[in-house]
């Protein structure tokens, strides 16, 4: 990645689950790291998701999901970028989001899985070593 460019990453809130602080949170550490952040808000469909990352040409799409939704969003949300050619846009995640569903994510192209109570240091880190990024 260009050192020039600011990392940006998209923190989306899909479904229907209407409780986003955990959003919000990662949202204001990452640009307090140095990451340009565009922030979804909440009930957000994959393909407004999809767009929206295309329109912004960013970097990474964050979702953050509670709603038990994970295992359908997240696949249709890699069917998109795959149908839009966007396969470089790293997927992660965060939400209550069990381990072995978490395994079958990954297996689908989804990056990391963050788990409620993570340090957002280590989503910072993760993301700082996927991109190269010295913020």
């Amino acid at each position: 990645m260009n050192k020039e460019k600011l990392l940006r990453v998209m923190v989306a809130k899909p479904g229907l689950d209407g409780h986003d602080r955990g959003a919000r949170v990662v949202a204001r550490a990452l640009r307090d790291a140095g990451v340009e952040v565009i922030y979804t808000g909440l009930h957000q469909t994959p393909t407004q998701i999809v767009n929206a990352a295309a329109q912004e040409d960013v970097d990474a799409i964050g979702l953050s999901i509670l709603s038990g939704a994970h295992m359908t969003i997240f696949a249709e949300v890699m069917d998109l970028l795959r149908e839009r050619e966007m396969p470089e846009v790293l997927v992660f995640g965060g939400g209550a989001i069990p381990k072995k569903d978490k395994d079958k994510l990954q297996s689908m192209g989804v990056g990391e899985i963050f788990t409620p109570g993570t340090d957002t240091r280590d989503i910072i880190e993760y993301l700082k070593k996927a991109f190269d990024f010295r913020g």
